[in-house]
């Protein structure tokens, strides 16, 4: 049975939860402490020594109830009943003056006043508050759906409990930051280091992983804080009409607001803040990484109203991204997915932005030319937000004399083909398309595709599944899967199995056109494909042709020449194609056609709608073998659009240009003609 507490006791508490409650809105939202904090710790103790006497005492809003709660088993949603918008970016003088030329042409004024404010580098909250008492706490989320962290939020000092004063409204949604202070971050990971713990990149990580820890009791232990910079739902009293005001207002409710925060007038105003608060920007107590500028007037904020998620009348001016030096100690060079070299520089490890980089990326060769990149010397990193790190330039008074050239590999790191820099081009290029493993998942699946091979239930997934398995390492190894491989893999069953094998069966005869673009080799599209095919017969000559044989057909340049020569010169590629032809895969022979016997030849064909004497791409085939060009859009040099049923908007544009439009049955008569009909 609880014991009765006394009347002074009872006033004695209320009156210290009134003494501690006001020296937290001078710390926190007037930074403005009257008391040592010796002689706060006193007041606290005291209150704590009550509670511990008289646990009835305790309240849900007395300032001790910061220690955090149970452990949670996960967070709950929480829609926002006003979304918590995104801003837009600007990055330079000229896009913030656009910013504002919108701005005052959408009001119709000449100057507009704005409220701006430094951009904290944390994670945006927004608490309510009901009848004064703190209810509910979430993330932003997605702007429209957060996490309950109330019990986290709920441990943050800087956070009222209770609302100051008396004249707070019924309901009141506060917006702001939470944030870790740099100085609490450095502390933070000198613990995490002293336990062998792993320790954060920067304090905007840190803040984020302590607020949506499941357990309240390690928040409590986190050095968060909050500035409050805008209101969601406001109900029961009418607050000041304008944003600055609002701000000062939720001071005196005891909601801590950044100090920086100042109301400017026009565009020059915004600039000469921007460059106050980035002058300052290192010696700040927390991270930034821009200024936010508002437009004050909130009959002004409406009138303007919301483009997509982000406000018309609100941008943030961000900082140019954050530099260091250090010494570049190698480059490596990594291989795409499409064969693309890219340089990667190795690098002294180096705090950038509050991340430690060690690699940094250097584009291509060229850029490596034009900042006179050499091994060893000493360069300026940046990275800037999420932006892969990237070698700035040179500190040329740094150079030691022992640097090293960085050369282009000849030929490929992972597979040793060839590789190859076309003129005018930035980006070098691994040859080794059929077997480079770095190319082999994007190899396999454009040979599969409708209109390469066209392995019917061979799609992207299973690519991904067979080679992460190991089961294929290029496109000759797909003939040789069993429906045991096949049924093994996740969502694919023996029926699955078995219709995949059919596929791949199926597919093995094909056609001379369909299996050159199916190589992959750079340039060669199906129109290219199909003018080789036509014009060499067989896959013994195209392979054995010459960069000035090959500059001859039609539509091959010397760009595209040396691209097929040079894919045909790589033993690996040749090797995969004879597995390819001793597993089964074959077509005809192509009778070739002379040009003088391609009686369409320099005609431009359009086909739109639906056939019914034949499918429409057996209707291009048939035109291309004429000489024919298909084309996808019509253009004043189409001559002629065949229109089927449900014709739509190319027949439309053929009437439009004056283009000829033909019908199904005047194609039919000209396949006739030339004995191609049937």
């Amino acid at each position: 049975m609880s014991k009765t507490i006394p009347d002074d006791v009872i006033q004695r508490a209320a009156k210290l939860r009134e003494q501690i409650a006001y020296h937290n809105y001078r710390y926190y939202a007037l930074d403005d402490p009257e008391i040592p904090d010796v002689e706060y710790d006193r007041l606290f103790r005291g209150l704590q020594e009550l509670e511990q006497d008289y646990p009835q005492l305790v309240t849900h809003d007395s300032p001790t109830q910061r220690v955090g709660a149970e452990p949670l088993k996960g967070f709950a949603e929480v829609r926002h009943a006003i979304p918590m918008l995104s801003l837009g970016n600007v990055f330079s003088e000229e896009a913030l003056a656009d910013f504002d030329r919108r701005v005052r042409e959408g009001l119709g004024v000449e100057e507009v006043v704005y409220c701006v404010e430094p951009k904290l580098d944390g994670l945006a909250i927004s608490i309510r508050y009901e009848d004064g008492l703190l209810v509910r706490a979430a993330t932003r989320g997605d702007g429209t759906t957060g996490e309950d962290v109330t019990q986290n939020v709920r441990t943050i000092e800087a956070v009222p409990l209770k609302l100051y004063g008396d004249a707070y409204p019924a309901v009141l949604e506060v917006r702001g930051e939470v944030y870790m202070p740099r100085a609490g971050f450095e502390a933070l990971n000198a613990r995490q280091r002293e336990k062998g713990e792993k320790t954060f990149a920067n304090p905007r990580n840190a803040a984020a992983g302590s607020l949506r820890q499941l357990d309240p009791r390690i928040t409590a232990t986190r050095p968060l804080t909050i500035y409050c910079y805008g209101v969601g739902v406001v109900e029961g009293t009418e607050l000041p009409d304008h944003h600055y005001a609002i701000l000062q207002q939720l001071k005196e409710w005891g909601l801590r607001v950044c100090p920086e925060i100042r109301v400017v007038r026009g565009m020059q105003g915004c600039h000469h803040y921007y460059m106050e608060i980035e002058d300052k920007r290192d010696t700040l107590p927390y991270d930034i990484d821009g200024v936010v500028y508002k437009v004050n007037s909130l009959a002004q904020q409406r009138e303007l109203g919301f483009v997509s998620r982000a406000p018309r009348w609100a941008t943030a001016h961000k900082f140019p991204a954050q530099e260091e030096m250090t010494i570049l100690e190698n480059v490596e060079w990594q291989v795409g997915r499409t064969g693309a070299l890219t340089p990667v520089a190795r690098l002294l490890p180096v705090h950038v932005a509050g991340v430690m980089v060690s690699n940094a990326t250097l584009h291509n060769p060229d850029e490596i030319v034009r900042k006179g990149v050499r091994i060893g010397d000493t360069v300026i990193v940046r990275r800037a937000g999420d932006v892969i790190p990237e070698v700035v330039s040179v500190v040329a008074s740094k150079r030691p004399p022992d640097t090293q050239p960085v050369e282009t590999p000849t030929h490929c790191p992972v597979c040793g083909a060839d590789v190859l820099q076309d003129e005018g081009e930035a980006v070098p290029r691994c040859t080794g398309g059929l077997f480079c493993s770095a190319q082999r998942k994007n190899g396999i699946k454009h040979f599969a595709s409708r209109k390469a091979m066209d392995i019917d239930g061979l799609g992207d997934k299973l690519v991904e599944q067979l080679v992460d398995a190991e089961l294929i390492k290029d496109v000759a190894d797909l003939f040789a899967l069993t429906r045991e491989q096949i049924a093994g893999l996740e969502r694919m069953g023996e029926k699955s199995a078995d219709n995949l094998v059919a596929a791949l069966k199926q597919s093995k005869s094909t056609t001379l056109e369909r299996f050159l673009y199916a190589l992959g080799i750079r340039e060669v599209g199906e129109s290219t494909a199909r003018t080789l095919a036509n014009y060499f017969g067989t896959l013994d000559k195209v392979e054995e042709a010459s960069e000035e044989q090959l500059i001859e057909v039609e539509d091959v340049g010397p760009i595209v020449a040396h691209h097929i020569h040079t894919f045909f010169r790589q033993p690996h590629n040749r090797e995969v194609i004879d597995k390819l032809i001793a597993a089964g895969v074959h077509w005809p022979d192509v009778e070739v056609v002379q040009a003088a016997e391609q009686p369409l030849a320099g005609q431009t064909f359009v086909l739109t709608g639906t056939l019914e004497a034949m499918p429409r791409d057996e209707a291009k085939a048939k035109l291309q073998a004429l000489g024919a060009k298909v084309s996808g859009s019509v253009s004043k040099k189409t001559s002629a659009v065949v229109a089927g049923e449900a014709a739509g908007s190319k027949l439309t544009k053929a009437e439009q240009l004056g283009v000829e439009v033909w019908d199904e049955k005047r194609l039919l008569a000209l396949l006739n003609e030339y004995g191609v009909g049937d």
